[in-house]
């Protein structure tokens, strides 16, 4: 990776925390009922569209990054891409689900498809 293409990145993860710290401070206002929080957090995960939200999108990252590790070769990038893989299942499936639950809970009849 060229220092230009790290300044890149390191911009883009700068503006995706500027954004995740607005998604913060909504939260934190104390202004949101539970039809607006389960809102928000369908905004996160979409059931219906795994790879929309901010987890299918972290998702997605993680797993080209796998696929960046194989490309290295077994003897350096093989270790990495097996934890790489599994961290993106973990998003889509274990932390997903969660997220899932939780806006049933908050609005049972907000479910859209």
């Amino acid at each position: 990776m060229t220092r230009s293409a790290l300044d890149h990145v390191r911009a883009s993860v700068g503006i995706a925390a500027l954004a995740l710290q607005q998604i913060e401070d909504e939260l934190s206002a104390g202004t949101l009922d539970a039809r607006q929080l389960a809102d928000l957090l369908r905004e996160l995960h979409h059931e219906a569209h795994p790879h929309d939200g901010v987890f299918g999108s972290l998702a997605q990252l993680l797993t080209a990054a796998a696929h960046a590790a194989e490309r290295i070769g077994p003897d350096r990038g093989g270790d990495a891409c097996g934890p790489l893989h599994e961290a993106a299942a973990h998003l889509t499936d274990t932390a997903a689900m969660r997220i899932h639950r939780a806006t049933r809970a908050l609005d049972p009849e907000g479910e859209r498809s």
